[in-house]
């Protein structure tokens, strides 16, 4: 996203403050001995932060990597990551965080479209990575190239036109779209979030989000900036709301991050009085709940689209309010303007619904390598006087309360949030389109029996009924897991209205009757199997579960596994680990899990606590 124009273009674009690369030096200089981040066993200092990305910086500066380029950092959530990156800014380039765990295909298409011309991998992912136009370049087996570099680097100057990073986000086309991100819209949300929640060196905050997810920036550089430590959050307990939180205890974090349906289950949990946790962040979905006074921490909702630097709005939720909507978006942060308009970009009058817009500084520089599409979205902002100002037009729509805060009423096309990630659900269903078995199909998102929204395809099929894993083999090639839909819904036809176009409304909700199973029905074949089904069934809103029935093809996810181990310890007094349940998630393999568990137990009893356990939870089957 660099200018051509190699003159005016490269200025300050800081009007005499530090730019977030002298941000993190200064701390370097002034704590060089303290954590900077912390990543499972491992952890760095400010100093060593320092040395080391400037060892990557000139590393990379070996390689031919220059300012203006984009760089693909296609790595797991480790120390590697942040350190890449940093290097990637010093030396001007813009750092593109791409999953490893993709479908190969995608992610090709992925590093075409951004036309990058190195990708940095680490010993895990460097295989994942597709051959292409670009050369891959492994860190770790790298790494005594890198130690032999100097500690010292020069940060190049940067320009108003040059991106710091570049981000994916979905496209209705099936292609997804990168959204080139500039310096000077990255340092507002640095200083924004450094003023609104007081951060100082003393501050601990964590980084659980995806690196491929936007807000995995946000959980980076404002504590670095600061001076505060980073410290990431491992796999198995980033997912799950209890161990969430006792990490959260156990590493006294102080601010933090966590997608909205992640934090409506940490706001049920116990919190103690004294936990450090100042503030907890949410976003990405919409907030169905208000918090309890007794929470400890104050929870913060915050609302932005990629394409306006991760945070446009943002508002402390007041703790049950009692009131009869669902809590606001906040108002527009610092340097950034809100506008709702209709259709002829007019402004709406206070409560009136409309269009939401967006403005100043926050603005991405526009998607990468795609200035038609940039023109489309980004558009002339008529209510400046600087007629190079643009508004972003973000699909969705809001409306003004009466103090200044803006609600937010959903979308206006058919793109979603499922989970915190942002999805077109054109796109999953182009895709899906395309399996042999499948003559239409439309997917959409639908809320569960718990209030979570889920992916849900209506297909209609061609001749041969497809098996769900046949199905979900086949978007694994092209899509993320995260936009693999939840249940599949068999239709003899998709619903047309009295206009002859299909009527989404009259999408029927899943049900026992048509949703698809991998195979015929089997009823439980003992009383633990039953209790497991019964359980599970409760759980999802079913009325039966079959022995054979998979948890997660029935629209199980992470969070629903989380409520069933902890299902499964009231009834049969077990713990069950929530990684089993993903290795065995059908109810006859989970109900061998449960039994083979309360064997282990009763080794340790005594004869009448033995006797009293198999009575409390079986008749026959042991």
């Amino acid at each position: 996203m660099q200018s051509d124009d190699k003159g005016s273009d490269v200025v300050d674009v800081r009007q005499g403050r530090l730019s977030l690369v002298e941000m993190v030096q200064h701390q370097a200089l002034v704590r060089p001995d303290a954590v900077a981040i912390s990543a499972k066993s491992e952890s760095v200092s400010y100093g060593e932060l320092e040395a080391r990305s400037n060892q990557m910086a000139n590393y990379l500066s070996s390689l031919g990597v220059t300012a203006g380029s984009v760089i693909a950092l296609c790595m797991n959530r480790s120390l590697s990551f942040p350190i890449c990156a940093l290097a990637l800014l010093k030396v001007g380039a813009a750092y593109l965080p791409v999953e490893p765990k993709g479908p190969s295909r995608r992610l090709q298409a992925m590093l075409e479209s951004a036309k990058v011309s190195l990708v940095l991998t680490d010993a895990g992912t460097y295989q994942s990575v597709p051959s292409g136009d670009w050369k891959k370049v492994d860190v770790d087996a790298s790494s005594a190239a890198i130690n032999r570099c100097l500690k010292e680097f020069a940060a190049v100057p940067i320009s108003t036109r040059q991106a710091a990073y570049v981000i994916f986000t979905s496209g209705s086309t099936g292609i997804p779209k990168p959204v080139a991100v500039g310096h000077d819209s990255l340092l507002n949300l640095v200083e924004w979030h450094i003023r609104a929640f007081n951060m100082t060196a003393a501050d601990r905050g964590t980084q659980l989000a995806s690196i491929g997810f936007d807000a995995a920036v946000w959980e980076l550089w404002p504590y670095l900036a600061a001076g505060a430590s980073v410290h990431f959050v491992d796999d198995e307990t980033r997912t799950d709301p209890a161990k969430l939180r006792d990490f959260f205890l156990k590493e006294k974090i102080t601010v933090a991050f966590a997608p909205t349906p992640l934090a409506e289950h940490m706001m049920k949990l116990p919190w103690p009085k004294d936990a450090a946790l100042r503030f907890l962040l949410t976003g990405a979905d919409t907030l169905h709940t208000y918090p309890s006074a007794s929470l400890p921490f104050t929870l913060v909702n915050n609302y932005g689209p990629t394409e306006c630097t991760v945070v446009a709005t943002s508002g402390a939720v007041p703790a049950e309010s009692g009131a009869d909507r669902l809590p606001s978006i906040g108002c527009p942060i610092d340097n950034v303007e809100v506008y709702i308009l209709d259709g002829k970009m007019q402004k709406v009058a206070a409560g009136a619904l409309g269009e939401i817009y967006i403005g100043g500084r926050g603005l991405a520089l526009g998607y990468l390598n795609d200035p038609a599409l940039t023109a489309d979205r980004f558009v002339r902002n008529l209510f400046s006087a600087d007629a190079n100002a643009r508004l972003y037009r973000t699909g969705d729509i809001g409306s003004f309360l009466a103090d200044g805060q803006i609600a937010f009423h959903g979308r206006s096309d058919d793109q979603v949030k499922v989970n915190g990630f942002r999805i077109e659900l054109n796109e999953v269903a182009s895709v899906l389109r395309r399996h042999p078995a499948i003559r239409e199909t439309v997917v959409s998102a639908r809320e569960n029996g718990a209030g979570e929204k889920q992916l849900v395809a209506y297909i209609v099929p061609s001749s041969t009924l497809p098996t769900i894993s046949e199905l979900r083999d086949f978007l694994s090639k092209e899509v993320p897991e995260y936009m693999i839909p939840a249940m599949f819904v068999r239709m003899e036809s998709l619903p047309v209205a009295s206009s002859g176009k299909f009527d989404r409304q009259a999408l029927p909700a899943p049900s026992e009757q048509n949703i698809l199973r991998e195979e015929a029905f089997q009823q439980p074949s003992s009383t633990i199997e039953e209790r497991v089904g019964a359980i599970v069934a409760a759980l999802l809103g079913l009325q039966h579960v079959g022995s054979n029935d998979n948890f997660f093809y029935l629209g199980g996810n992470s969070l629903f596994g989380t409520q069933l181990i902890a299902r499964l310890r009231d009834a049969f007094q077990v713990e069950v680990p929530l990684l089993n349940l993903f290795d065995h998630p059908t109810v006859a393999e989970l109900s061998v899990e449960v039994e083979r568990m309360m064997f282990a137990k009763i080794e340790n009893m005594s004869e009448e606590e033995a006797e009293r356990l198999l009575m409390t939870n079986t008749q026959s089957s042991l």
